[in-house]
C-alpha cells in the first residue's frame, strides 16, 4: 500500500496566493473561482491545495504545513531568490514572508515561510539527533538563546522573543559596567563572544519583524564577528548571513 497526505489550506481569495507560489517555483495544477474556490499547486514533490474562505483573516491564521527536503539551503536560496525577482525584495516581515534558515536544537535544519492566506510552510531537513526538542541548557545565555529562538520561529511569537533578548542583552550591559568599575567580588556572568553575536543579530531580526528598523540597525551594527577563530565563524555562518539577507 502508498498512502499519500496532501494539505489543504485555507485562504480568503486564491489569486494573491497563487501569485505568491508562482514566485517560489510552483506551478498552479489546478484552479476553480465557482461555486467553491479551490486550487492546487506543484513543485516538484511538493503538492498545496486551497480552498476560500471570504470570512477568512490571515493575520489570525494558525494553519501550519510541514515540508521535508534533503537540501534546505537550495530550496531556501531559490524561494529567496523567486521573491526578490517577482516582489523586488525579500518580504522577511508582514504577510507573505520568509524566515532565516538556521540548525534548530531538534536536530532539523529549517526555514518558515508564511504566504499571504498566512499559512505556515516549517521546511526542513533532518541533520540527526532527536526530533524531541532537548531539555533546556543549564547555562544562562545557551539557555535565552534557545528559549528565543522557539518562541520568533516555532511559536511565532516575537514579541515574547524580544523582551527574552532585551532582558539578556540588558545584563551583558549592566556585567560590563560592573566589570569596569571593579565593583563586587564575583565577576558578573556575560555571554561569550559567538553567544553575543547570536543575541545581537535574532534581535536585530526580531526588531525588523516588530517593524523597528533603527532598533534593527542599531543591534546589527553591534554584531561583530572580530576576534572570532575560525571555527566560531563556521558555527555562527548562518547569524552572520542574516544581516545581508535583511539588508536585501
Amino acid at each position: 500500500m502508498t498512502e499519500t497526505t496532501t494539505p489543504i489550506l485555507p485562504c480568503r481569495t486564491l489569486p494573491p496566493v497563487l501569485g505568491f507560489y508562482a514566485a517560489l517555483g510552483f506551478e498552479t495544477t489546478f484552479e476553480q473561482r465557482s461555486p467553491n474556490p479551490y486550487a492546487v499547486v506543484a513543485r516538484g514533490g511538493i503538492e498545496l491545495h486551497f480552498f476560500g474562505m471570504k470570512r477568512y483573516d490571515p493575520a489570525r491564521s494558525y494553519s501550519t504545513c510541514h515540508i521535508a527536503t534533503d537540501d534546505v539551503d537550495a530550496l531556501y536560496a531559490a524561494f529567496r531568490a523567486g521573491l526578490k525577482e517577482s516582489y523586488g525584495k525579500v518580504p522577511s516581515r508582514g504577510l507573505p514572508r520568509i524566515g532565516p534558515v538556521k540548525d534548530m536544537p531538534c536536530g532539523t535544519r529549517q526555514f518558515l515561510v508564511s504566504d499571504p492566506g498566512g499559512n505556515c510552510l516549517r521546511i526542513g531537513q533532518r541533520t540527526g539527533g532527536d526530533l524531541r526538542h532537548p531539555p533546556a541548557p543549564r547555562e544562562r545565555f545557551a539557555r535565552v538563546l534557545q528559549s528565543a529562538t522557539l518562541l520568533a520561529d516555532s511559536r511565532q511569537d516575537p514579541e515574547t522573543a524580544a523582551r527574552i533578548l532585551d532582558r539578556a542583552l540588558a545584563a551583558d550591559g549592566a556585567g560590563a559596567a560592573e566589570g569596569a568599575a571593579g565593583r563586587g567580588t564575583v565577576p558578573a556572568q556575560r555571554p561569550t563572544p559567538v553567544q553575543l553575536l547570536r543575541l545581537l543579530v535574532l534581535r536585530g531580526d526580531l526588531a525588523r519583524r516588530l517593524g523597528a528598523p533603527e532598533r534593527e540597525a542599531a543591534l546589527l551594527k553591534r554584531a561583530s564577528a572580530d576576534g572570532l577563530t575560525a571555527d566560531e565563524r563556521e558555527a555562527v555562518r548562518d547569524d552572520l548571513a542574516r544581516p545581508a539577507e535583511l539588508r536585501e
